[in-house]
């Protein structure tokens, strides 16, 4: 297997941006919009007494620290910090640790999946770098991170038995990342109904289809692996739906008695689900209360 080192992925990022040049033009104008309109009219973070807009951007800051961690240690087997990405918070306050096995590199075999593992990790990470920009002095550090304890506990739950391993296989990676980019397509869903500010809407609703571009690719690829990781994917959505209180707002993978394909996570009206700020909680902490999971110590931010 390839070692790729920190030079890689900072090659990676870079290739990525260049070819991206003019999207992140348009980022940055938004990121300018956004941060002219929180600044200008005087509305920093802390001062707000009641749920902001800057609360519900924290809140999703906390979600893309996974995901970009996620990817990143995946695919390079490094943390974001270590390829320039800001993870401290307000004062310098300090950025939480990373739960992680030794060398987590997944060993790819396929090139396609390996190139999507490369983009989806340089776009999360581009996520961070968003949200802290438009955010300013108020972005909230990373909390600390477990990508060991936290995949165990819900294989265990949702009958994989115990001691799933994400970084295994390429199977393991893509049902570790299914958990992940279902539960932010559903959360950002959730947020844009809550947030008040149009630059801020802008940058959610941005948000979300590119969490949706990537939670359609998972899904197909672990839909085309067959029955037994469509069975998986399967018992992790209900996991999902019972962690965070409905039970029924998830969709698994597989072929119905008819023969149609259960491949989106919608509903009978064909649209995606949307999670509040509480359910999603119920999840990234495995069914904790404050604290779990994923998120040992809790997130970071008002919205905890």
């Amino acid at each position: 297997m390839e070692d790729i080192g920190i030079e890689t992925t900072e090659a990676a990022l870079n290739e990525m941006r260049e070819r991206k040049r003019s999207r992140r033009a348009a980022i940055g104008a938004g990121v300018a919009a956004i941060a002219g309109f929180a600044f200008g009219a005087g509305r920093p973070a802390e001062a707000q007494t009641a749920v902001s807009d800057f609360d519900i951007l924290n809140f999703a800051l906390n979600l893309e620290y996974l995901e970009a961690q996620y990817y990143t240690l995946a695919y390079q087997g490094v943390t974001i910090d270590k390829v320039g990405i800001g993870i401290t918070g307000p004062g310098g306050a300090p950025g939480g640790a990373i739960i992680v096995r030794s060398n987590p590199i997944v060993p790819f075999t396929t090139p396609l999946l390996k190139q999507f593992a490369s983009e989806v990790a340089a776009e999360e990470a581009i996520h961070v770098t968003f949200l802290r920009t438009a955010l300013g002095s108020a972005a909230v550090a990373q909390p600390e991170i477990d990508l060991m304890n936290s995949f165990s506990a819900l294989a265990s739950a949702a009958g994989l038995g115990s001691g799933f391993d994400p970084f295994a296989s390429e199977l393991n990676f893509l049902l570790g990342a299914f958990v992940f980019e279902d539960v932010g397509v559903s959360a950002y869903l959730g947020a844009v109904g809550l947030i008040t500010a149009p630059p801020y809407l802008d940058a959610a609703v941005g948000l979300l289809g590119t969490e949706g571009y990537h939670s359609a690719t998972i899904r197909s690829r672990v839909f085309a692996l067959g029955a037994a990781a469509q069975q998986a994917a399967t018992a992790i959505s209900a996991t999902r739906a019972k962690l965070d209180g409905t039970g029924n707002d998830d969709v698994g993978l597989g072929v119905t008695s008819s023969g149609a394909s259960t491949i989106a996570c919608a509903d009978a009206n064909g649209l995606a689900f949307a999670r509040s700020t509480a359910q999603v909680l119920g999840i990234v902490y495995g069914g904790g209360t404050g604290k779990g999971a994923f998120f040992p110590g809790g997130l970071n931010g008002n919205i905890r």
